[in-house]
Formats: structure tokens, C-alpha cells, sequence
């Protein structure tokens, strides 16, 4: 099978969708709040110039999304899938942002449910890079049952390097955690 960096994913919550030029304005309007940044590795996202790079990278990269909610319409964020490593069978999910409204309402988890999902019907491991003072996304992805297996420094597209933690899940780790589990 050919693992598509691009895929329509939904579910009851959300639908995720391959990110296109013309989403620019619409999921900068979710990036302007800095609050989403403060505990990221680039606390300046928030800022048109800053967030154009960004845009420019996930455009590139050819495995971002952007989200929206179902019942409401809105733009909840944006994700991507990078970096498949078919030696290593894995492939790392990422760069990641939820506005704030949509805290704590099962977004992000719903999200990456749908991207794991989907990622380990053609890979064995999740990698997930993720700032070393970005706490709260620590905390999610701990509540997701990755593990932290290391440290690393990351070039961020056209930013400096900047110090993360490496998660990981595991297929039969997320198989087990997720059979029968609905609460997604």
C-alpha cells in the first residue's frame, strides 16, 4: 500500500483536509492569538511574517492539513504528517495547532486519532516532535499513551534550531489502548 501524506480523514467532530494556498487567511485568523505560541519553540507564530513561513513549510511539505469543525464550520487548526521513514517503518505527525475555543472539547485528540489511524495502516511507529517547554502539548500527547524516548534538536522550516522531546506510539500499543474505546 502507498502511505498518501494527504489523505481526507472525518469523523463525527472534525474533517481534516489536504492544506491549499487559498487557506492561508482563513487558518492565519486561528494563528493570531498568541496564546496558542506561548509555550511553543516559536512564540512569534502569531505574527503574519512568522506565520507566512510557517504556511510556506507546510505548503512544502506536501502531508499538511487543515481542520475544520463539522458542526460548526470553523477552522479548528492545522496538522501534517512528515518525515515517512520506510527503513524505520515510521513517520512523524506534527506541527500541530488548535485554536483556543476549541480546547478541551476533544479536538485534538479527535484529530489524532484520525491521523494515527491512518498512519498505522501503513507504518509500525508514530513520531511525535514536540517543543521541551510546550507542556500542555506534552501532557496531550502523554494522554495519548506516547512515550518519551529521547531529545533532539529540530530545524523548523526557515527558523532556528530548537530543542524537542521525542514521543512515540506504537501499533499494538494504540490497537490495544483503542479497541473498543469510542470516546474519540
Amino acid at each position: 500500500m502507498h502511505f498518501d501524506l494527504q489523505p481526507t480523514l472525518e469523523n463525527d467532530l472534525i474533517e481534516v483536509v489536504p492544506l491549499k494556498a487559498e487557506d492561508f487567511e482563513k487558518l492565519f485568523e486561528v494563528a493570531t492569538d498568541p496564546l496558542i505560541w506561548e509555550q511553543h519553540p516559536n512564540k512569534d507564530r502569531y505574527k503574519r511574517e512568522v506565520f507566512e513561513n510557517f504556511f510556506k513549510g507546510a505548503l512544502e511539505s506536501n502531508g499538511a492539513f487543515i481542520v475544520y469543525d463539522k458542526a460548526r464550520g470553523g477552522v479548528v487548526g492545522s496538522s501534517r504528517f512528515y518525515d515517512l521513514d520506510e527503513e524505520n517503518n515510521s513517520v512523524v505527525v506534527g506541527y500541530t495547532f488548535i485554536g483556543r475555543s476549541f480546547w478541551g472539547k476533544g479536538h485534538n485528540a479527535a484529530l489524532k486519532k484520525l491521523m494515527f489511524d491512518y498512519a498505522f495502516q501503513f507504518v509500525d511507529k508514530v513520531i511525535l516532535h514536540i517543543g521541551a517547554t510546550n507542556f500542555r502539548s506534552q501532557k496531550a500527547t502523554e494522554k495519548l499513551g506516547a512515550k518519551k524516548i529521547g531529545e533532539l534538536e529540530v530545524a523548523y522550516y526557515g527558523e532556528p534550531v530548537k530543542w524537542n522531546f521525542v514521543y512515540q506510539m506504537e501499533k499494538g500499543k494504540w490497537e490495544e489502548q483503542n479497541l473498543g474505546d469510542r470516546r474519540f
